[in-house]
């Protein structure tokens, strides 16, 4: 009899967690008109997240920007070295830069010092004139 009034708990406090994520959605964050060749720019954008109980609008960041051949990539503004928030031309020109302990990225980010591996980077696709970002996956520019 026990078992029988603990089992609905016990499935009422798991439940969330064994439910299926949605994975590869894309948000939408800028129209490409304002995308820049060669030099990024960094774009704030607000995800909807659901984490067991927990529902939250968290606002997230990228630097995104066109290459010479005029594809859109976005890294992610963690450093990897401990986690700060890089800055883009703060303190070196053309490199971005991490304020916490001085670790040093090119425009694709490759990390030149201090950081163990170059910075993540945005799956991007483009429709109907805007840039949309999904899930950060590992740096395939460097």
């Amino acid at each position: 009899m026990a078992g029988g009034a603990v089992l609905p708990m016990i499935r009422f406090a798991v439940d969330p967690l064994l439910e299926k994520r949605a994975g590869g959605s894309f948000v939408k964050v800028v129209e490409e008109s304002k995308v820049k060749v060669g030099e990024p720019t960094e774009f704030k954008f607000k995800i909807h997240q659901v984490d067991a109980w927990y529902v939250s609008d968290p606002e997230q960041a990228a630097w995104i920007m066109k290459d010479d051949k005029g594809k859109i990539f976005a890294l992610s503004p963690v450093c990897k070295h401990l986690g700060c928030t890089i800055g883009w031309n703060t303190t070196t020109a053309n490199q971005y830069v991490c304020p916490c302990h001085g670790a040093h990225y090119t425009v694709d980010g490759k990390n030149l010092s201090v950081a163990p591996a170059p910075l993540d980077e945005y799956q991007v696709k483009v429709e109907n004139g805007f840039v949309y970002l999904g899930d950060i996956i590992p740096n395939t520019r460097v």
